[in-house]
């Protein structure tokens, strides 16, 4: 069994962070257009900026 172990820079990471987080301000501000007659563009990327816009509002304890 070989395993690869993959180690990724803080900095990329704070990078990927500070897109999701701006693409979830984005979304926020300019909704996606859904198209007549059918469902949004991709379930996926709704999922991926409503996760994002998550991380962005402060975590009540």
């Amino acid at each position: 069994m070989s395993n690869v172990v993959r180690f990724v820079p803080k900095s990329e990471l704070e990078r990927q962070r500070l897109i999701r987080e701006a693409r979830a301000i984005y979304d926020s501000i300019f909704p996606p257009d859904v198209p007549v007659g059918g469902c949004a563009h991709d379930r996926s990327d709704q999922r991926a900026a409503h996760e994002a816009a998550a991380e962005i509002q402060p975590r009540q304890r």
